[in-house]
């Protein structure tokens, strides 16, 4: 995996205890940043999971098959 670089804003409170943690575990911030939205990431997957779980139970989307799926696609 690679790096690339990119450019955004934060509140001022969040890049103080940002450059705060950085300095006391000696790490770079981007690495913090990195970490930190990673793990948010699996918290975004699991709203998002419970959101098309509701969407189901409301029938607003439904399931499909695996064998439907293939029938689909000619397997």
């Amino acid at each position: 995996m690679y790096a690339i670089k990119t450019t955004f804003t934060l509140p001022d409170n969040i890049v103080r205890e940002l450059s705060e943690f950085s300095n006391e575990l000696g790490v770079k911030k981007s690495h913090i940043v990195s970490e930190a939205l990673s793990q948010y990431f699996d918290t975004l997957d699991l709203k998002i999971a419970q959101k098309r779980s509701q969407e189901m139970k409301d029938g607003k989307v439904k399931a499909v098959s695996l064998d439907e799926i293939r029938k689909e696609i000619g397997l």
